[in-house]
């Protein structure tokens, strides 16, 4: 039986292309900026490392607004948090464009990613309204392509734009795209009737949150940049986020009215699903960080190349994503993911193979059958979370799982990068106790290269660097392949069924 708040629009094709239109302007958005910074910067006349606060601010304010998205949705209804958040986010686009300093774009890019935090949960709570129960899947399935590829196009896009037009059309490009989204939408679902409620506002909340996450995102966006807990800023700033976050967890366990609401922890499917999901992405996250920076700095690749050679991966998801959306029903979904961690694990695992001199065919070949894994991650871990949430706990716990999710991302942008410059550090210790000009193997080499010299002995170096990170690159891949390995284990933890009506597609009712 359909579930009593289904709605049909009146064309289920636009209402479809313009919410997944929106969500992919909205993570396209996450990425884009990242291979202009450099461009942004010495036009603003500002130091690279000023510039990173382009980045930082999206991220601190996009992971303060993503928990409060359940809050936002009992009092203002979900299409009307949908479409302001849609227009709000467009119109912050358009002053980053237009901004002529970088502290308005900071300010800027900082309400974009605050307006950005409740698009996502509230385009996949109004995929599922409007779906009826035997194609939910096929939302959820629609969704993740859309998560899977916008990460893919906007490092390129954001380059080819860049190196092709001016930086401030990475941001105008959103305006259309925007409007279309927010007039489409609204025609299409503003007959569907909404519920709201006058709930209390938890100021103590809010204040632990933005606190705790705020800085805690702080800490993971610049620990690189300071060294890490060597710096007393990082110390006192973990400290006082560790504190606050602490402090929030036992208030809003407390709260009649929490602001988030952490309850649903009591959920084991939505336990197990959220923690795979956040570990997955965070090791999904980590490839896509660690194999163009490998390709750039130490193979020679130029930013669109390292994009085209990691553009693959997407690929099999737009081919596979529809299939496994409207047959997922029939197989058991733990055994989707497990597959799922299967693959990307030994696709990690290939790349532990990789060498200098591997070449842009067998890179783009792994990425490739990467993405068979990347298909099949997604909808059936969402699913799986959602599967026991009803009502107003479908945003909630929606906004919480993504707000992990993108966490598990900052980790893994912070800890991929710190553990690679570790283990070059480690590697080229090892390495350079066996380069001597009194060791008979470098004596040949450097005979071959025209004889020892401050040219050649640095040449020497640049070549025990470039294996060093090498074996740092292939280090880490193993440690990711055996990671989603044991995703494997986790994921067998939730507890059937996931399916209503014997597999329906939608997500099981709560009890």
């Amino acid at each position: 039986m359909q579930d009593k708040a289904a709605f049909t629009p009146p064309n289920m094709v636009l209402a479809t292309v313009a919410l997944s239109l929106a969500t992919f302007m909205q993570v396209l958005d996450s990425t884009i900026a990242n291979v202009a910074l450099p461009t942004i910067a010495g036009n603003m006349g500002v130091s690279a490392d000023q510039g990173t606060w382009v980045i930082t601010s999206f991220a601190v304010c996009n992971a303060i607004a993503l928990p409060l998205t359940g809050w936002f949705t009992r009092r203002f209804g979900q299409l009307r948090l949908f479409i302001a958040s849609v227009m709000l986010f467009t119109l912050a686009s358009f002053l980053c464009g237009f901004a002529h300093s970088m502290t308005e774009l900071i300010i800027f890019r900082a309400l974009q990613g605050f307006f950005a935090g409740p698009m996502f949960p509230m385009c996949q709570t109004l995929l599922l309204v409007i779906f009826p129960s035997s194609k939910r899947t096929m939302a959820l399935a629609l969704l993740s392509m859309v998560t899977v590829v916008a990460p893919i196009v906007g490092p390129i896009t954001g380059g080819w734009i860049t190196d092709n037009y001016t930086w401030p059309w990475i941001f105008y490009i959103n305006v259309p795209i925007g409007i279309f989204a927010a007039i489409a939408v609204w025609g299409q679902l503003r007959a569907r009737e909404e519920h709201t409620q006058r709930v209390p506002i938890d100021y103590i909340g809010i204040g632990l949150l933005v606190l705790g996450v705020g800085l805690l995102q702080v800490v993971l966006d610049k620990g690189n940049d300071l060294d890490w807990f060597a710096s007393d800023a990082i110390v006192t700033m973990s400290l006082i986020s560790l504190v606050a976050l602490v402090a929030f967890v036992i208030w809003e366990l407390g709260d009649r009215h929490p602001i988030v609401n952490l309850r649903l922890f009591a959920d084991r499917n939505f336990t197990v699903g959220t923690l795979a999901l956040s570990l997955g992405y965070a090791a999904f996250f980590a490839i896509n960080i660690i194999l163009p920076q490998w390709l750039q700095t130490q193979m020679g690749y130029t930013a669109v190349w390292a994009g085209l050679a990691s553009a693959p991966m997407g690929v099999i998801p737009l081919m596979l994503t529809p299939i496994v959306g409207r047959y997922a029903g029939r197989v058991d979904l733990r055994l989707l993911a497990s597959l799922s961690f299967l693959v990307m694990g030994s696709s990690c695992l290939l790349r532990a193979g990789f060498n200098t001199d591997v070449d842009y065919d067998t890179i783009a070949e792994v990425q490739l059958f990467m993405g068979v894994g990347v298909a099949l991650f997604f909808m059936p871990i969402t699913t799986i979370l959602l599967s026991r949430l009803q009502g107003n706990d479908i945003p909630d716990g929606s906004g919480l799982a993504t707000f992990l999710r993108v966490l598990g991302g900052s980790f893994a942008s912070s800890l991929t990068t710190w553990i690679w410059s570790r283990r070059e550090i480690f590697h080229h210790a090892r390495l350079a106790e066996s380069v001597s000009v009194w060791d008979p193997a470098t004596q040949r080499y450097l005979q071959h290269i025209g004889g020892a010299s401050q040219t050649t002995m640095a040449q020497i170096d640049r070549l025990v660097e470039n294996q060093a990170y090498m074996m740092s690159t292939i280090d880490y891949f193993h440690l990711l392949g055996w990671g989603f390995m044991g995703l494997m284990v986790i994921i067998w933890f939730a507890k059937p069924p996931f399916m209503r009506d014997g597999g329906s597609g939608a997500p099981a009712a709560g009890h």
